[in-house]
């Protein structure tokens, strides 16, 4: 099997070499333990939060232990694609490890809520690194027969933690105390290590020089701030205030900025827009992209919806999660074994965006009448249709694109979806507001607020339809390797 190509002075030979069948296992091994662990954090430090908050203070930083890390990692997932592609995976998942590590250390020993972003500010950088290079080392190891079964399974992965995620942090809370949500990162983190010690690695003719270090520098100044204010927006900020106007401004010029240093100087450059032109990175960026408003919606403001209009209590709001949870996680293993199978993919694509449309569609119904067995036949719509679309859309640009952009077309997909979460739950939050006359007082009535929540799913449903229509205007390409000469 080939394992990539070399370009002068801006690839490295993929993984160094042909690998051994216990190599690769090893390796597959410690790429799932790296999966899990970025996936999990989110939603095991989500759990903790209020005791953090009691021993930590400084509630004024509250929003940004998540918006550091969320940031951050969508920043940085098309810098770690394309050095991957540079200099090969290895050295950058072992970087990223050691990030992740070292990060988790320092929020477990926080003393003030300060600390404790910076160590998540870490943490997003070392799940940004391992994210943009783990799939694409999937992309690298495995034939294209396989890829899709074995990418299945890592995606099958990330829903296993939404399941796992808050009862684990609520368990590790509750039992040892919050740090330890962070020190359990060492041990998995140090597995994952040694697994990946034994790919070889990559020869690369790139140097430092090749780095478009220009590119980098002013994608994270655009992207950083663009998505902080949309964050901010998102946890109630108004789009007027100082703090999200002023960022979100200035984030728009800098990307105009990175562009034109891309297309008119950049030798190298970290984001390459003429991939844009393949009609499978296109159509599938947009599809990643809206594929997060049906995710969003759901995991996002469906607890409001359990809480605030059936009357739900909290901790069972959280353990209704489990049928998008569980969808997410048993379905991408069975799309990714029959999807080199399908004659036709792109309307298995189709079919995954309608089944999250009438998920959406589903939830505009649920009133304070309402019993508990509609949201859950909407929720696990919405799962299967992620659970189809998200294994889709990695292999089929894996496949379209060439070898040497490998890192950058897997990572272009997993930055189209990270950047979509902020947006989707900022953009959704703007209805949900105008939907109530709340004063922050007394609880908006149940009516009312499903009144607010049916505007919510209905908005959801309207954009999540984009991406509906993008997958009728995907080019098919082979997912399995060309027949060998002679057979």
């Amino acid at each position: 099997m080939s394992m990539g190509r070399t370009g002068p002075g801006t690839t490295a030979e993929g993984v160094g070499g042909p690998l051994s069948p216990r190599v690769r296992s090893m390796a597959t091994a410690g790429a799932l333990i790296a999966v899990v662990l970025a996936s999990v954090d989110v939603m095991i430090v989500a759990t903790a939060m209020p005791d953090i908050i009691d021993e930590l203070g400084g509630l004024e930083l509250y929003p940004w232990v998540g918006v550091s890390y969320g940031v951050v990692a969508a920043a940085f997932i098309p810098v770690a694609g394309k050095l991957g592609d540079m200099f090969g995976r290895k050295p950058f998942i072992l970087a990223g490890l050691l990030a992740f590590v070292l990060s988790s250390l320092l929020a477990a020993v926080a003393r003030d809520m300060g600390v404790l972003v910076a160590g998540r500010t870490l943490q997003g950088v070392g799940a940004a690194v391992l994210t943009a290079n783990v799939f694409a080392l999937l992309g690298e190891m495995y034939s294209a027969e396989r890829r899709a079964q074995v990418q299945g399974v890592f995606f099958s992965a990330s829903g296993f933690s939404m399941v796992i995620g808050p009862p684990l942090g609520g368990l590790l809370t509750d039992a040892l105390g919050w740090r330890w949500i962070f020190y359990i990162n060492a041990p998995l983190c140090a597995l994952a290590f040694v697994a990946m010690l034994g790919i070889p690695l990559a020869r690369s003719a790139a140097s430092w020089r090749d780095i478009d270090f220009l590119g980098v520098l002013t994608l994270l100044c655009g992207i950083g701030p663009l998505l902080a204010a949309v964050s901010l927006a998102g946890e109630g900020r108004s789009w007027g205030a100082p703090e999200v106007l002023v960022p979100l401004v200035a984030g728009v010029l800098v990307l105009v900025l990175f562009y034109l240093v891309e297309t008119r100087v950049a030798t190298h450059p970290v984001l390459d827009f003429s991939l844009f032109r393949v009609n499978q990175v296109a159509v599938l960026s947009v599809v990643a992209f809206f594929s997060s408003f049906a995710m969003a919606a759901t995991t996002f403001y469906v607890p409001l919806l359990y809480q605030g209009v059936l009357g739900v209590s909290a901790t069972a709001s959280g353990g209704l999660l489990i049928p998008i949870a569980a969808a997410m996680m048993l379905v991408p293993p069975v799309v990714g074994k029959l999807l080199p199978s399908v004659p036709r993919y792109r309307f298995l694509g189709t079919a995954a965006f309608a089944a999250m449309v009438g998920g959406l569609l589903l939830l505009t119904l649920v009133d304070p009448g309402s019993g508990g067995v509609l949201p859950v036949v909407a929720m696990v719509l919405v799962g299967i249709g992620i659970g189809v679309s998200f294994p889709l859309a990695t292999t089929v640009v894996q496949s379209a694109v060439p070898p040497e952009r490998l890192g950058v077309g897997t990572s272009l997909v997993q930055f189209w979806r990270t950047v979509a979460a902020p947006v989707s739950i900022a953009v959704l939050g703007a209805f949900l507001g105008s939907g109530v006359q709340a004063d922050g007082t007394t609880a908006v009535p149940p009516a009312e607020l499903a009144g607010a929540m049916h505007q919510v799913f209905l908005v959801g449903a309207v954009l999540t339809a984009i991406g509906l229509v993008a997958t009728l205007l995907l080019s098919e390409v082979p997912l399995k390797a060309p027949p060998k000469p002679g057979k």
